[in-house]
């Protein structure tokens, strides 16, 4: 099967939440209006409610001057480790195609 990990990846929130805001020393206001978006929906990021979409990828790219990939591979991890254990059953039914060649 596909699933590797037992352990949900971490959230990219939850990486803003315990590691990079504090080593800014920045609030999750200030950290808004660096994004220039609401403090809403860096709350609901910081809570793991809300996932990192390619925009806000990009805002967190340039706030903290990393890559948009960095914030989008973090999501995506969750993502499909999310799918995986949703849909595990499904999955199962699933059959590959015999080897091409």
């Amino acid at each position: 099967m596909l699933k590797e990990k037992s352990r949900r990846p971490t959230h990219p929130g939850a990486i803003l939440r315990e590691d990079i805001l504090p080593a800014a020393n920045i609030t999750q206001t200030q950290l808004a209006k660096l994004l220039g978006t609401s403090r809403r929906s860096v709350s609901q990021i910081i809570h793991e409610e809300r996932p990192i979409t390619t925009d806000m990828a990009v805002r967190l790219a340039l706030v903290f001057r990393n890559s948009p990939q960095f914030w989008l591979n973090l999501q995506q991890a969750v993502d499909v480790w999310d799918a995986q254990n949703e849909h595990e059953e499904e999955y199962k039914q699933i059959k590959p195609l015999a080897a091409v060649g």
